[in-house]
């Protein structure tokens, strides 16, 4: 979809959020605050970025995507309802019995997802084998993760990194959701006052901050490492604010997993439709 706009992309971007927080409104669980976060990456992704075939979703050359910050699915479900994968009227049955959207991604049950997620520091590792496999069969596809900011202090995610640099593995593209509100761990000990782009930049990746807010700028950063083939992974850190888009929800820890009331679901939806602060 590389002939989609960027204000396009901008207006699918509020519809998946509105779709993401009538998920967890409808089962009154989930992770509104983190999926807010993430959905204008997300969206460009899945809209723009990603070779992908919801017709085929097992398509061999696709583009891999691996939300390791699992807890966070409505968001990537959002994206595969829109996007076709699975019929929209599904939105609705959020962790259900035998629904596709579970509380964590479930590639068993929901189509396109390429790997269940939902144990911390896991998904990186994941997407590091996918990349590896892809580059030993000669595969021309990407593969795109998605780890948050407090998932960074499981000593996995650096093993990982470890792993990522050691088999030059630069078809593996990171997404970092820096929303702040959980401080650095483990990795401070032994690189004290780097901040999580420095990091991974001490480790072997090429690394950028930008906005996780701004789709021009996601873009432009996707445009920029498309086709950089320097033997080195990627790591994106977005800047974000948890709950992006509902004033109420942002930067707020306890919406990091509750349910909207019936008041708080319509000012909610309010608020989205009128693309607050988008």
């Amino acid at each position: 979809m590389s002939n989609i706009t960027v204000e396009e992309l901008k207006e699918k971007a509020i519809q998946l959020r509105q779709t993401a927080v009538t998920m967890v409104y409808h089962a009154q669980s989930g992770h509104p605050g983190g999926s807010l976060s993430a959905a204008d990456f997300v969206t460009a992704l899945y809209f723009r970025e990603m070779n992908v075939n919801p017709e085929d979703p097992e398509w061999a050359d696709r583009d891999r995507f691996v939300l390791s910050k699992g807890h966070v699915a409505p968001i990537q479900y959002a994206a595969l309802a829109h996007r076709g994968f699975v019929p929209m009227e599904t939105v609705k049955t959020l962790r259900e019995y035998k629904s596709p959207f579970q509380g964590h991604p479930d590639s068993k049950k929901c189509p396109g997802i390429d790997i269940s997620t939902g144990s911390l520091g896991q998904g990186l590792s994941c997407a590091v084998g996918m990349a590896l496999a892809g580059k030993l069969d000669k595969k021309d596809y990407r593969v795109f993760a998605v780890i948050g900011d407090g998932e960074a202090q499981e000593g996995q995610i650096w093993e990982a990194a470890q792993s990522a640099v050691k088999y030059k593995l630069d078809n593996l593209i990171v997404f970092l959701d820096d929303n702040g509100l959980q401080i650095d761990g483990p990795t401070d000990e032994i690189m004290p006052n780097l901040d999580l782009e420095k990091k991974f930049e001490a480790f072997g990746f090429t690394t950028k901050r930008i906005d996780g807010h701004s789709m021009e700028e996601i873009l432009e950063t996707l445009d920029e490492v498309k086709n950089v083939k320097d033997g080195k992974p990627k790591c994106i850190v977005c800047n974000t604010i948890k709950g992006k888009g509902v004033s109420f929800m942002e930067n707020v820890v306890g919406w990091h997993g509750k349910a909207p009331n019936e008041e708080e679901y319509e000012k909610a939806m309010e608020e989205l439709a009128r693309g607050l602060n988008a």
